[in-house]
Protein backbone atom coordinates (compact mmCIF):
# COMPACT_ATOMS: atom_id res chain seq x y z
CA UNK A 1 0.00 0.00 0.00
CA UNK A 2 2.96 2.33 1.06
CA UNK A 3 3.79 1.86 -2.60
CA UNK A 4 0.79 2.70 -4.34
CA UNK A 5 0.65 6.03 -2.28
CA UNK A 6 4.22 6.97 -3.47
CA UNK A 7 3.06 6.83 -7.12
CA UNK A 8 -0.03 8.48 -6.57
CA UNK A 9 2.19 11.29 -5.08
CA UNK A 10 4.48 11.15 -7.96
CA UNK A 11 1.28 11.57 -10.35
CA UNK A 12 -0.27 14.48 -8.23
CA UNK A 13 3.39 16.33 -8.30
CA UNK A 14 3.91 15.77 -11.57
CA UNK A 15 0.28 16.95 -13.27
CA UNK A 16 0.58 19.50 -15.77
CA UNK A 17 3.75 19.53 -16.39
CA UNK A 18 3.62 16.60 -19.34
CA UNK A 19 3.97 17.09 -22.33
CA UNK A 20 1.00 16.45 -24.36
CA UNK A 21 1.81 18.52 -27.73
CA UNK A 22 1.87 16.42 -30.83
CA UNK A 23 5.57 17.02 -32.43
CA UNK A 24 6.04 19.57 -35.10
CA UNK A 25 5.79 18.61 -38.93
CA UNK A 26 8.92 16.90 -40.05
CA UNK A 27 9.66 15.30 -36.77
CA UNK A 28 9.40 11.66 -37.65
CA UNK A 29 12.33 12.96 -40.79
CA UNK A 30 14.63 14.88 -38.36
CA UNK A 31 14.57 11.91 -35.39
CA UNK A 32 15.65 9.20 -38.34
CA UNK A 33 17.98 11.61 -39.62
CA UNK A 34 19.77 11.80 -35.80
CA UNK A 35 19.39 7.81 -35.66
CA UNK A 36 21.13 7.22 -39.11
CA UNK A 37 23.79 9.70 -38.10
CA UNK A 38 24.67 7.65 -34.78
CA UNK A 39 26.82 4.36 -35.36
CA UNK A 40 25.16 0.87 -35.90
CA UNK A 41 21.63 2.22 -36.28
CA UNK A 42 19.90 1.17 -39.84
CA UNK A 43 17.33 3.48 -41.48
CA UNK A 44 13.79 2.34 -41.96
CA UNK A 45 12.35 2.64 -45.33
CA UNK A 46 8.83 4.29 -45.11
CA UNK A 47 5.89 2.26 -45.77
CA UNK A 48 4.73 2.29 -49.48
CA UNK A 49 1.23 2.98 -50.48
CA UNK A 50 -0.36 -0.12 -51.61
CA UNK A 51 -3.04 0.32 -53.98
CA UNK A 52 -3.72 -3.23 -54.36
CA UNK A 53 -6.01 -3.35 -51.80
CA UNK A 54 -8.32 -0.90 -52.55
CA UNK A 55 -7.91 -1.84 -56.90
CA UNK A 56 -9.17 -5.10 -55.76
CA UNK A 57 -12.39 -4.46 -53.61
CA UNK A 58 -13.40 -2.19 -56.71
CA UNK A 59 -12.88 -5.09 -59.13
CA UNK A 60 -14.31 -7.50 -56.79
CA UNK A 61 -17.42 -4.83 -56.46
CA UNK A 62 -17.25 -4.83 -60.53
CA UNK A 63 -16.89 -8.39 -60.65
CA UNK A 64 -20.68 -8.19 -58.51
CA UNK A 65 -22.25 -5.96 -60.50
CA UNK A 66 -21.32 -8.01 -63.86
CA UNK A 67 -22.74 -11.35 -62.63
CA UNK A 68 -25.66 -10.04 -60.78
CA UNK A 69 -26.64 -8.28 -64.39
CA UNK A 70 -25.78 -11.54 -66.33
CA UNK A 71 -28.59 -13.58 -63.89
CA UNK A 72 -31.24 -10.98 -64.41
CA UNK A 73 -30.73 -10.57 -68.05
CA UNK A 74 -30.13 -14.26 -68.40
CA UNK A 75 -33.95 -14.77 -66.33
CA UNK A 76 -35.95 -12.92 -69.27
CA UNK A 77 -37.54 -14.93 -72.26
CA UNK A 78 -36.37 -13.18 -75.58
CA UNK A 79 -38.73 -11.77 -77.95
CA UNK A 80 -38.77 -14.76 -79.72
CA UNK A 81 -39.52 -17.39 -76.58
CA UNK A 82 -42.49 -14.90 -75.57
CA UNK A 83 -43.83 -15.16 -79.39
CA UNK A 84 -43.42 -18.74 -79.01
CA UNK A 85 -45.07 -19.28 -75.84
CA UNK A 86 -48.29 -16.74 -77.39
CA UNK A 87 -48.25 -18.75 -80.35
CA UNK A 88 -46.24 -21.86 -81.75
CA UNK A 89 -46.98 -20.91 -85.46
CA UNK A 90 -45.57 -18.11 -85.77
CA UNK A 91 -42.42 -19.28 -84.55
CA UNK A 92 -42.41 -21.97 -86.97
CA UNK A 93 -43.15 -19.69 -89.57
CA UNK A 94 -40.91 -16.99 -88.94
CA UNK A 95 -37.98 -19.46 -88.75
CA UNK A 96 -38.99 -21.10 -93.05
CA UNK A 97 -39.47 -17.84 -94.12
CA UNK A 98 -36.89 -16.05 -92.38
CA UNK A 99 -34.88 -18.43 -94.01
CA UNK A 100 -35.59 -18.40 -97.41
CA UNK A 101 -35.38 -14.66 -97.23
CA UNK A 102 -32.18 -14.78 -95.77
CA UNK A 103 -30.95 -17.02 -98.64
CA UNK A 104 -32.18 -15.10 -101.19
CA UNK A 105 -30.51 -11.84 -99.77
CA UNK A 106 -27.41 -14.09 -99.97
CA UNK A 107 -28.43 -14.55 -103.54
CA UNK A 108 -28.57 -11.43 -104.65
CA UNK A 109 -25.51 -9.32 -102.43
CA UNK A 110 -23.87 -12.39 -104.92
CA UNK A 111 -25.94 -10.91 -107.70
CA UNK A 112 -24.24 -7.60 -107.15
CA UNK A 113 -22.29 -5.76 -110.35
CA UNK A 114 -21.70 -1.90 -110.52
CA UNK A 115 -25.03 -1.97 -112.86
CA UNK A 116 -26.76 -3.24 -110.32
CA UNK A 117 -25.30 -1.79 -107.29
CA UNK A 118 -27.42 1.30 -106.21
CA UNK A 119 -30.76 -1.06 -106.71
CA UNK A 120 -29.24 -3.71 -104.40
CA UNK A 121 -28.55 -1.27 -101.82
CA UNK A 122 -31.94 0.41 -102.01
CA UNK A 123 -33.24 -2.78 -101.86
CA UNK A 124 -30.99 -3.61 -98.42
CA UNK A 125 -32.64 -0.60 -97.47
CA UNK A 126 -36.00 -1.58 -97.39
CA UNK A 127 -35.68 -4.70 -96.59
CA UNK A 128 -34.17 -3.30 -93.23
CA UNK A 129 -36.63 -0.89 -92.54
CA UNK A 130 -39.25 -4.07 -93.32
CA UNK A 131 -37.17 -5.54 -90.16
CA UNK A 132 -37.68 -3.13 -88.10
CA UNK A 133 -41.30 -3.06 -88.63
CA UNK A 134 -41.43 -7.05 -87.71
CA UNK A 135 -39.67 -6.38 -84.67
CA UNK A 136 -42.09 -3.65 -83.60
CA UNK A 137 -45.39 -6.02 -84.56
CA UNK A 138 -43.63 -8.82 -82.44
CA UNK A 139 -43.29 -6.19 -79.24
CA UNK A 140 -46.96 -4.99 -79.77
CA UNK A 141 -48.09 -8.96 -79.92
CA UNK A 142 -46.05 -9.35 -76.46
CA UNK A 143 -47.76 -6.36 -75.05
CA UNK A 144 -50.97 -7.89 -75.30
CA UNK A 145 -52.11 -6.19 -78.30
CA UNK A 146 -55.17 -7.82 -80.94
CA UNK A 147 -52.88 -11.26 -82.20
CA UNK A 148 -54.97 -12.09 -85.17
CA UNK A 149 -54.51 -8.51 -86.90
CA UNK A 150 -50.56 -8.49 -85.50
CA UNK A 151 -50.18 -12.02 -87.01
CA UNK A 152 -51.84 -11.10 -90.06
CA UNK A 153 -49.84 -7.90 -90.58
CA UNK A 154 -46.80 -10.71 -89.57
CA UNK A 155 -46.89 -12.94 -92.10
CA UNK A 156 -47.96 -9.57 -94.92
CA UNK A 157 -44.49 -8.35 -93.56
CA UNK A 158 -42.79 -11.40 -94.42
CA UNK A 159 -44.74 -11.82 -97.58
CA UNK A 160 -43.99 -8.13 -98.97
CA UNK A 161 -40.23 -8.78 -98.08
CA UNK A 162 -40.30 -11.84 -100.10
CA UNK A 163 -42.16 -9.91 -103.47
CA UNK A 164 -39.52 -7.23 -103.25
CA UNK A 165 -36.82 -9.51 -103.28
CA UNK A 166 -38.53 -11.68 -106.48
CA UNK A 167 -38.98 -8.77 -108.28
CA UNK A 168 -35.38 -7.57 -108.05
CA UNK A 169 -33.93 -10.35 -108.47
CA UNK A 170 -36.23 -10.40 -111.78
CA UNK A 171 -34.94 -6.65 -112.41
CA UNK A 172 -31.25 -7.91 -111.96
CA UNK A 173 -31.94 -10.56 -114.37
CA UNK A 174 -33.34 -8.27 -116.84
CA UNK A 175 -30.61 -5.64 -116.47
CA UNK A 176 -28.24 -8.83 -117.18
CA UNK A 177 -29.90 -10.01 -120.18
CA UNK A 178 -29.88 -6.14 -121.77
CA UNK A 179 -26.08 -5.98 -120.81
CA UNK A 180 -25.37 -8.97 -122.90
CA UNK A 181 -27.77 -7.90 -125.63
CA UNK A 182 -25.71 -4.86 -125.77
CA UNK A 183 -22.05 -6.41 -125.45
CA UNK A 184 -23.27 -8.75 -128.35
CA UNK A 185 -24.23 -6.42 -130.68
CA UNK A 186 -21.16 -4.26 -130.03
CA UNK A 187 -18.81 -4.59 -133.67
CA UNK A 188 -15.27 -3.62 -133.36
Amino acid sequence: MNEDRKIEELFKNLQGSFDTEEPGVGHEERFLQKLSNSNGVVRLKPKKNNWWRPLSIAASIILLFAVGASLYTTGRPSIDEQVAKISPEVSQTQFYFANLIDGQIKELVDQSTPETKKLVDDTLLQLNKLEKNYKKLEQDLIDGGNSKLILSAMITNFQTRIDLLQEVMDKIENIKTFKNYDDENITI
